[in-house]
């Protein structure tokens, strides 16, 4: 097949580590991938497996962009792309303005969000042939604008490595000694982007509590800020120093290779009052780790019940506090449900099971089923 993936996101998080990942995938299964990123993104250079020949660059700069529609359509009629497949929000009713001057080219949508669509894309984007939703509550959304049979719940799928006991600990010992950690110390984590939805504040109120009781205890906050000019991360920075909890916090920005971080933690920490889907919730959980979660609709679907994870009530400090220091004051439960979480991620979130169902939409779309 010969597949189009569209994104204007300017930088990079956990939707744009899902595009990547789909593009290599699908790739590596001898599809022709074709990319087309907004001029000036951050992340291009990921995609440089593509080649040049196969990455363009358009301002895409709204939804209603119309010469960037016009290139795009120019650019699937040369191509002869089969599958425009569109990530981002703003870039719906641009790819659905393409299709319509590119006959042939079919049109799938991916929601990676809950925020609800403006009741205008129903009539804008009634020429979607698929829509995916990460989660079943990204689904609920959906129907609201576009016909049930139209829509495929397909979770964010990602690799997930078997390691041993032995390499995980190397990789402990390596990150702690890194940061200045002790080994046997506690180490409670949000990971995610810092933003007052993703619930970094909650977490900080949480940690000076589970000090009180636990003062050993060690925070890590890693995810970037992309606030104007980072105040919010400064904001974040202040309240802690406030708390007086300075010598316990350790900051990270985006990183990379996440393995040495959950490898690290004890526990992480999901505060978020919305989730789509919670992508650091499912990769903790696939590397064993235990999870307490405000109960947003994306971690709801993660967490099925108390064997693989705790939820908590939405800004509640005091109870993350507390379900927190239950699990560290109980090792045995905290490494069970670390075990049976991982369990729970291999099955659900494998990469291949993802590519193996967006692979099955594509062809399922083509042939018209």
């Amino acid at each position: 097949m010969r597949i189009l993936q569209l994104s204007s996101a300017d930088t990079f998080g956990g939707g744009e580590k899902h595009f990547v990942d789909l593009c290599s995938g699908l790739s590596s299964r001898g599809h022709d991938i074709f990319a087309v990123l907004r001029k000036g993104s951050d992340w291009e250079k990921r995609l440089d497996f593509l080649g040049k020949d196969t990455l363009y660059r358009l301002p895409l700069r709204n939804s209603i962009d119309v010469l960037s529609a016009v290139r795009l359509s120019k650019i699937l009629r040369t191509e002869k792309i089969e599958i425009l497949h569109a990530h981002i929000g703003r870039d719906y009713t641009v790819a659905s303005l393409a299709v319509r001057m590119s006959p042939g080219t079919r049109l799938i949508l991916t929601r990676h969000v809950l925020f609800a669509m403006k009741n205008a894309h129903k009539l804008a984007l009634r020429n979607v042939d698929r829509v995916i939703a990460v989660s079943e509550a990204t689904k609920v959304q959906l129907q609201k604008l576009f016909p049930v049979e139209k829509i495929a719940v397909i979770p964010h799928g990602f690799e997930i490595h078997e390691r041993s006991e032995q390499y995980t600990g190397e990789l402990r010992k390596e990150f702690r000694f890194e940061h200045n950690i002790p080994y046997d110390v506690p180490l409670v984590a949000i990971v995610g982007e810092l933003s007052s939805f993703k619930g970094q504040k909650e977490f900080i109120l949480a940690a000076e509590l589970i000090g009180k009781e636990l003062p050993e205890v060690r925070f890590l906050c890693c995810g970037k800020d992309n606030s104007y000019s980072g105040s919010y991360r400064r904001e974040l920075k202040r309240l802690v120093k406030v708390l007086g909890l300075e010598e316990r916090f350790i900051w990270l920005d985006w990183v990379e290779d996440m393995a040495p971080v959950y490898a690290s933690i004890d526990i992480l920490v999901s505060a978020s009052r919305t989730e789509s889907f919670g992508l650091a919730i499912s990769e903790a959980m696939a590397s064993g780790r235990a999870v307490v979660a405000t109960r947003s609709e994306g971690a709801a679907e993660l967490i099925t019940d108390r064997s693989n994870g705790r939820l908590v009530a939405i800004d509640a400090p005091v109870e993350i506090s507390e379900t927190v220091c239950e699990l560290l004051n109980d090792p045995k439960t905290m490494k069970l449900l670390g075990n049976n979480a991982r369990k729970f991620a291999v099955e659900q979130f494998g990469l291949e099971r993802m590519l193996d169902q967006i692979e099955s939409l594509y062809g399922e779309t083509l042939s018209g089923s």
